[in-house]
C-alpha cells in the first residue's frame, strides 16, 4: 500500500504541474477526470473492505466531476477532479492506519477468544461428567452453555474466514462479539473471566 500512496503522489504531482499550464478547457478537464478515475480505482482495491463509506464519497465525487464536463461545466470539473485525486491520496493513506489497527486488534482476539473456548470447553466436559451439578447451575444453564459454545465456535470460523479475505473490520466486529457471548458463558458456569493482557511496552 506505501508503494501505492507514492505513486499516487506522483501522479498527482505531474497531473498539477500540466494542468497549471491548461486554459482549464474540456482537454484539461478530461485529462483531470482520467487522473482523478485512476486515483479512485487505486484506493478503491486496497481500501473498500477497510472504510467503504470514505470510498464511496470518492466514488460519488467522481461522478459529480464527470456529469459536469457532459453539461460543458469543464473548469469546475477540472477543479474537482483535482481536488479528488488528492483527496483519495489521503483515503489511502487513511486506510493503510486504518488496517494497522484492526490487524492488530484481530491478533489480540485470535489469540483471546480461542483460548477462552477451550477454557469453557474443559469446563462443559467436567461437568458433563459429575453425578449433580453445583447449586447455582441446572441441567438447563450447562445445556444453553454447551449451544451457546458451538455456536461461538462456528463463528468464530466464519470470522477468520472474513480476516483472509481482506473484510477486517467485519472480522473484528464478529470476534468482538463472539468474546462477549463467550464471557457471559463463564458467567453462567461460575468460571471467574480471563486476565486482561499485560499493556505493551511502548
Amino acid at each position: 500500500m506505501k508503494k501505492i500512496i507514492v505513486g499516487l503522489a506522483v501522479v498527482l504531482f505531474v497531473s498539477i504541474s500540466f494542468l497549471m499550464a491548461c486554459s482549464g478547457g474540456k482537454g484539461a478537464a478530461e485529462l483531470a477526470i482520467k487522473t482523478a478515475e485512476e486515483a479512485v480505482n487505486a484506493t478503491k482495491a486496497e481500501a473498500a473492505k477497510i472504510i467503504p463509506d470514505e470510498v464511496k464519497s470518492l466514488e460519488d465525487t467522481l461522478a459529480t466531476a464527470k456529469e459536469k464536463i457532459v453539461k460543458g461545466e469543464y473548469k469546475a470539473a477540472l477543479e474537482e477532479a483535482t481536488a479528488l485525486a488528492g483527496k483519495a491520496r489521503e483515503v489511502l493513506a487513511a486506510a493503510k492506519a486504518k488496517k494497522e489497527e484492526l490487524t492488530k486488534k484481530w491478533t489480540e482476539l485470535s489469540q483471546g477468544v480461542p483460548q477462552t473456548v477451550a477454557d469453557i470447553q474443559s469446563k462443559v466436559d467436567s461437568l458433563s461428567k459429575v453425578k449433580k451439578l453445583p447449586a447455582s447451575l441446572t441441567k438447563e444453564k450447562l445445556a444453553e452453555a454447551k449451544a451457546g459454545l458451538a455456536s461461538i465456535k462456528d463463528e468464530w470460523t466464519k470470522a477468520e474466514e472474513s480476516f483472509k479475505i481482506g473484510s477486517f473490520a467485519d472480522a473484528v466486529n464478529v470476534a468482538t462479539s463472539l468474546k462477549d457471548k463467550a464471557l457471559k458463558i463463564m458467567e453462567s458456569l461460575g468460571m471467574s473471566a480471563p486476565a486482561a493482557a499485560p499493556a505493551s511496552a511502548k
